[in-house]
């Protein structure tokens, strides 16, 4: 629980907070678009808004954040972006790491790394090695992940074990298919949308079936602090029933 003081209403509230935040981080390219500027400065000034969402995470004592980073789709997009895009985790990762361990940040990734460049996969693979002791806030990078491809890849997994003898198919149930993904963490309370647009898009499908969605006209780079405050009072709103009365 926080306190909170709503700066449009003035009133004090106190809220919960939920334990997995999951955020698609859009509108990098419109926030640059408006200013005449190139796409890529979108995504360099998106980079302020990952600081402040970690510390903010940090400061109002959520377990879990997970940023969409880059999709399986996003290869589609033009060559000079996708190769900017591909070196940001090592230039985020080379100025804020020394911070994230020292705050007692583990890091860590879901997507199929092996397709990433060397150097990206060096620099994250890095920041995972650095952290792996660490037991305070868990940032997960969602880097070259897709939902659907997350839950392939699981389904193989456990085809393979099924067919080899080691478990049986009777055996299969949410909590196992729930251990063969990627993102090794609890499941998400609240997912936050920038930019308006109101979807998923092959994001975190199965960790997502009870999360609360919350969507905002903010574009990412002037995503802040208040923001992500603003969607926590959203959540608070909600009253979560999974499924019951």
């Amino acid at each position: 629980m926080f306190k909170w003081v709503n700066p449009k209403t003035k009133i004090e509230a106190e809220l919960s907070v939920p334990e997995h935040v999951a955020i698609i981080m859009d509108g990098n390219g419109r926030w640059a678009k408006k200013r005449g500027l190139p796409r890529i400065m979108g995504h360099r000034e998106g980079m302020k808004s990952i600081r402040e969402a970690v510390r903010t995470a940090q400061e109002l004592g959520i377990q879990s954040l997970t940023l969409y980073a880059f999709s399986t789709e996003n290869w589609t997009r033009p060559e000079e972006e996708v190769s900017f895009l591909m070196k940001l985790p090592k230039q985020f990762l080379e100025t804020d790491l020394k911070e994230l361990h020292e705050q007692n940040v583990r890091v860590l990734v879901a997507g199929d790394t092996t397709k990433l460049p060397r150097e990206t996969r060096e620099a994250v693979d890095e920041a995972r090695e650095r952290t792996v002791t660490n037991t305070g806030l868990k940032l997960v990078f969602a880097l070259n992940y897709g939902g659907r491809d997350e839950l392939v890849q699981a389904m193989r997994s456990i085809a393979e074990d099924v067919q080899s003898g080691l478990i049986q198919s009777n055996a299969i149930d949410d909590h196992l298919i729930g251990e063969r993904l990627m993102t090794h963490v609890q499941d998400v309370d609240l997912v936050i949308r920038t930019s308006g647009e109101q979807r998923l898009s092959n994001f975190l499908l199965w960790q997502s079936a009870y999360a609360e969605l919350h969507f905002t006209e903010v574009l990412w780079p002037e995503f802040k602090r208040e923001h992500f405050v603003e969607a926590i009072e959203s959540y608070n709103a909600r009253t979560r029933r999974f499924g019951g009365v």
